[in-house]
């Protein structure tokens, strides 16, 4: 795809998030057929946005979180500074078209992990990693009907990105901790509304952070040093709306909370 048609495209979206509108698709002449032009049409969105970029995000990395959004396997996007918050902030909604939000172990990088020609092991990419943390995403998409879109449109709307919220780094021993049994637990105005364990995120949250490595490397973007990787819900996304206090557990990891309005 051409510089113009990605400009376009991310113009589209850009405009879409910004007013709180939705759009049915990307038209035609501009809507991306493979990964590489989506991407490309991903990183115009972040440009646009004029904010710094923290970190990746995965969707759909379980598949309650495939069904959720219509796909057949994960994606990657953009976490931006300006949609980026820590644990006990508080966001305003708006105007959110999913209202929902996500549990999820999220890993932040002491040392680059670059695009290379062959595949990244779960070793190499935990040797990268400096800490742990507790997170929360709450997604949205600037499609009307996300559902039926299809996964280049996604990844071309950051891969349904919105507001994050960043716990503390966790200070246990999390690197001999099972975190694919680890249980999590969601929780909206102190009561639980659900439960889940890590390796709802394909099979391990460290799995999905060697999955985003690939993935990015596959189409010559590396993860670099500080960034955070949040690797998708270990729970069912649940439904939020304003006012809402959201809080997540992670039992001995730690837990992650944001206040709604």
């Amino acid at each position: 795809m051409d510089e113009v048609k990605i400009d376009k495209a991310a113009h589209i979206l850009w405009d879409a998030w910004n007013t709180g509108r939705t759009i049915p698709a990307l038209p035609h002449d501009c809507r991306p057929t493979n990964r590489q032009s989506a991407y490309d049409i991903q990183k115009q969105v972040a440009k646009l946005s004029q904010s710094s970029q923290i970190g990746w995000k995965i969707a759909a990395t379980s598949v309650n979180g495939q069904k959720h959004i219509g796909v057949p396997g994960p994606l990657a996007g953009r976490l931006l500074a300006d949609r980026s918050r820590m644990s006990g902030d508080a966001i305003v909604l708006g105007a959110n078209l999913m209202a929902v939000a996500e549990a999820e172990f999220c890993f932040r990088l002491g040392e680059d992990l670059p695009p290379k020609n062959t595949i990244y092991s779960v070793e190499e990419t935990l040797d990268a990693v400096d800490t742990l943390h507790t997170a929360i995403e709450i997604p949205d998409s600037r499609y009307a009907d996300f559902v039926t879109v299809g996964e280049t449109q996604l990844i071309a709307d950051n891969a349904c990105a919105s507001w994050f919220v960043l716990g503390p780094p966790t200070s246990s021993d999390w690197r001999h901790i099972d975190l694919g049994e680890h249980k999590v637990q969601a929780l909206v105005n102190g009561a639980i509304v659900e439960e889940g364990v890590g390796k709802n995120v394909l099979g391990d949250p460290r799995i999905a952070l060697t999955w985003i490595a690939n993935e990015l490397s596959k189409e010559g973007i590396g993860l670099q040093a500080t960034e955070v990787i949040t690797t998708g819900t270990c729970v069912l996304p649940f439904h939020i709306k304003p006012n809402d206090h959201i809080e997540v557990e992670f039992g001995q990891i730690g837990r992650v909370s944001v206040k709604l309005s």
